[in-house]
């Protein structure tokens, strides 16, 4: 996550459609501009004063035992964590807040069996017929503990013909008291987390009941937004707040008149357009629509909610909805299967529009040609991309996202990226997306705030629906079309694109009111399970991965979690929220602590403690620095170890200086040892890898606050939004021998899969000697952090019998280091208890310098001293 300077909206580069007709080069809109744009103006523009009295539908839970069924008249909105006072409170039928008789529910059941009655907007039932019509339609140091690993429900995918309906299932909720097996320190919360399973399992079977499942509801994309079919183009918006609306565009010339929209008793927003006479779509691919509602703040055009694409034309601030819907014979055919889930995970973090070495704002298919395979000859199987998801504002790094199904333009079209991502698949990467549900952009123009005039449309009303700190709205997740909508958005992501997997963004400010601001986690169990969770944030992400599990059982899901939530990493069935990885926060923060600090008084226990502490069968994803340690106004690890000399000092054939030979040394080793006691997972990215000698800038205007400061941008410059590759692969610079360590410890991962190893044992952390030794896996670490002190004959414990040999020396001359260990040499161990292991064998160790040494199976064992 990153955090944004408050109120600035710029204009962003990006391709946009041909405003007077539909041209076509190949899958690609007519005249796509790349130009970046020279304007600077404010972008957050207010539609008027939302009322909180306004009409809403958004899903809501009453704190009581009243049935509740459709309606659209609604005042108020209760949230699932309402109903903690009765937590029996069963939910019914989650789309209203009125009680009705006998007679409305009864007149509601004879509009379900009527011959016309094709499908609710809600989901009732699935689509029964082909043909769309408006008239048809209502719609730890030592070993971890020992315990019972938990169960892992799976469903199963069944592959049948293209042009079938895929019937896939997920499973149904289990009894969820895993965790307490795992962890019987939660039976003191039981109270808590039961009533969380509890709402998590009423809320499972309301969507049985009322949507025809998980699966039907998660495809919310085929009854919102634009559904092509054979007769014409339905578009409908869930829209309560709206008292009119009408589909405008290029193809109506923005006739507000011409397509009304009917509303129904849901507040869903309908009209269906014919094809024309010679069968063409009424709406031609790649020209611009938007939504014009009557709103209580005023008459505005938005963009729709569900929309696949948006552009922003050159020189011009707001963004255009594009309707996108290329001919078959244009569309991109996936070609590659997906790579299976790899046993550990090594990511790639990167941002497509800086991964080029100039200051522009590169393509898919740049990223595809040139990055793609520089990830793959690295060693990383799997990369994770940034701002995927349309943000107006492109200095926010992709996290205030405007257009959540739609692919940012700036890049390319959205068949651009299935082609990045085919290769990635070709290559055997796993691509990852950093995907936001945490919050999103309050751009009133372009985004879902006060889209339908109403501040408690998609969010909560008033300051809950705000987040101070970023500046963006926050969704109430007791809704029942945001749920919807949020279900429906991770499964798109998945379908139509074939991601493998998410990494969730902004994961605590979800699960606590307080957003995790101003909170010192100390992991007290108090401080997870009370009133400041929000139940409703927490089981819609049980919800997600729920999805991501049973229709993708073999995608990746990892959370952005630095309150250490416990049983973030368990099944859902289990009674966990369900993520497969933690992403583990803590351990670039005591990075940057520790490198503030002189090296004497840097404490090997603190650093081993860090890397370890965490819960037992939760895997966490670990990493030295990721993108928030490379913005400006931060340091990378390699700018706070060697600052201003990486510009002047890095040619190998100019004399070093002691500032850079410390540098490089502890670079290599700080990301050695993440890897190697940090998590089951590691990360890096993108440059940070050799060592990249300039922060992220992303372009920037002048900032003017309402108490007349202002904030200095960067007159736009692109000139720091690139990655310098050229500089990692330049021979004669010492980055090369930077990048080619990282290259070196992610083969060795791959040949002796340490990181997934239960075998993991700290034998030594020396404060005097600054030496720590572990094993993991068949594996032996030796780290020398003293900053003179190197020593002959150390003798280091080890588990296993045998002849040792070394895998990976961060002193060799390959990685910039001195050369200093003889690699032709053998370790035998001996018998005899050291450091509580049975068995040490004797090692050079140099100072600032790791050393990894694997046993050599199946050779003699060496005679016993």
């Amino acid at each position: 996550m990153v955090y944004t300077i408050s109120g600035i909206r710029f204009p962003a580069v990006s391709p946009l459609c041909n405003r007077s007709r539909s041209n076509f080069v190949g899958n690609r809109c007519s005249n796509i501009s790349l130009l970046p744009t020279k304007d600077s103006f404010s972008r957050k523009i207010f539609a008027g004063k939302s009322s909180p009295d306004s009409d809403s539908s958004s899903l809501t839970v009453a704190a009581s035992n009243k049935i509740l069924v459709p309606g659209s008249q609604g005042d108020g909105s209760l949230s699932l964590t309402d109903q903690l006072d009765n937590p029996e409170t069963v939910l019914k039928d989650p789309q209203g807040l009125h009680d009705v008789d006998n007679q409305t529910m009864e007149n509601d059941k004879k509009l379900k069996d009527e011959e016309h009655f094709v499908e609710s907007i809600r989901g009732y039932n699935e689509v029964q017929h082909e043909q769309e019509s408006a008239a048809s339609s209502l719609v730890g140091d030592d070993s971890r503990a020992q315990g019972k690993k938990p169960s892992v429900h799976i469903a199963k995918t069944i592959t049948i013909e293209k042009d079938e309906v895929r019937p896939r299932t997920i499973p149904p909720p289990g009894p969820g008291h895993g965790i307490y097996e795992i962890d019987p320190l939660l039976n003191n919360y039981r109270e808590h987390l039961d009533y969380r399973y509890g709402q998590y399992k009423k809320l499972r079977e309301a969507i049985d009941k009322n949507e025809g499942g998980l699966e039907v509801f998660s495809r919310g994309y085929e009854k919102f937004g634009f559904i092509r079919s054979d007769t014409g183009i339905t578009y409908r918006e869930w829209a309560p707040g709206a008292k009119s609306a009408a589909l405008i565009g290029d193809f109506n010339n923005w006739n507000p008149n011409a397509d009304v929209m009917t509303r129904n008793e849901f507040g869903v927003w309908e009209i269906f357009l014919p094809n024309n006479a010679d069968g063409s779509p009424p709406i031609p691919h790649c020209s611009r629509v938007k939504i014009r509602m009557d709103t209580p703040s005023g008459i505005k055009d938005s963009i729709p909610a569900w929309i696949k694409f948006s552009v922003q034309a050159p020189g011009e601030i707001p963004y255009n909805g594009i309707y996108y819907d290329p001919p078959e014979e244009e569309k991109y055919v996936f070609k590659y299967p997906q790579p299976k889930r790899p046993k550990s995970l090594r990511i790639y973090e990167a941002h497509v529009g800086m991964s080029s070495t100039e200051p522009k704002i590169n393509t898919y298919a740049n990223f595809r040609d040139d990055v793609l395979p520089r990830i793959k000859k690295l060693g990383y199987n799997a990369v994770q991309i940034m701002a995927i998801q349309e943000h107006s504002y492109y200095a926010s790094f992709g996290y205030h996202v405007t257009n959540f199904f739609a692919p940012s333009s700036r890049c390319g079209t959205p068949d651009d990226l299935k082609s990045l991502i085919d290769k990635a698949h070709e290559l055997g990467l796993l691509v990852l997306m950093d995907i936001v549900h945490s919050h999103a952009s309050n751009n009133v123009l372009d985004g879902l705030n006060l889209l339908d005039g109403t501040d408690s449309h998609y969010f909560h009303s008033g300051s809950r629906g705000y987040h101070w700190m970023w500046d963006s709205r926050l969704f109430n997740y007791g809704s029942w079309e945001v749920i919807r909508y949020l279900l429906s958005n991770a499964r798109w992501w998945l379908e139509e694109y074939k991601f493998d997997g998410f990494r969730f963004d902004g994961v605590t400010s979800m699960m606590y009111t307080h957003h995790g601001l101003q909170v010192a986690f100390t992991g007290n169990y108090t401080e997870y399970f009370g009133l400041a969770t929000d139940v409703d944030a927490v089981v819609y992400l049980m919800l997600v991965n729920d999805v991501i599990h049973g229709l993708f059982p073999e995608a990746v899901s990892i959370g952005e979690d630095v309150s250490g939530m416990p049983a973030f990493c368990i099944p859902v069935q289990d009674g966990g929220v369900g993520f497969d990885y933690r992403l583990h926060m803590a351990i670039a923060d005591k990075w940057i602590e520790l490198l503030k600090k002189k090296d004497e008084d840097w404490r090997m226990g603190d650093i081993v403690h860090t890397l370890t502490n965490r819960r037992w069968l939760e895997k966490c994803v670990s990493y030295a620095e990721s993108h928030d340690q490379a913005l400006v106004g931060d340091k990378t690890i390699a700018f706070w170890l060697m600052d201003k000399d990486m510009y002047d000092f890095m040619a190998l054939d100019r004399p070093s200086t002691p500032l850079v030979d410390r540098g490089i040394a502890l670079h290599k080793m700080i990301r050695l040892i993440t890897m190697g006691l940090g998590g089951e997972g590691y990360l890096n990215f993108m440059g940070n890898e050799f060592g990249h000698p300039e922060w992220i800038d992303f372009p920037r205007g002048d900032q003017h606050l309402p108490d007349g400061r202002i904030i200095l941008g960067n007159n736009n410059s692109y000139d720091k939004c690139r990655r310098r590759f050229d500089l990692g692969d330049a021979e004669y610079l010492r980055y090369h021998g930077m990048q080619e360590f990282d290259r070196a410890m992610q083969h060795i991962e791959e040949t002796y899969c340490f990181m997934t190893s239960e075998h993991q044992y700290v034998s030594r952390k020396d404060e005097g000697d600054k030496v720590i030794v572990f094993e993991r896996g068949n594996l032996v670490f030796v780290f020398n952090f003293h900053w003179t002190n190197s020593y002959s004959d150390y003798r280091v414990g080890c588990f296993k019998p045998g002849k040792y040999k070394i895998v990976l020396d961060s002193d060799d001359a390959l990685f910039g280091g001195f050369n200093r260990i003889d690699h032709s040499a053998e370790y035998f161990s001996f018998d005899g208890w050291y450091d509580k292991r049975p068995r040490s064998f004797l090692v050079y160790a140099p100072c600032r310098t790791a050393v990894v040494y694997a046993l050599v199976e199946d050779e003699p064992e060496p005679v016993k001293h």
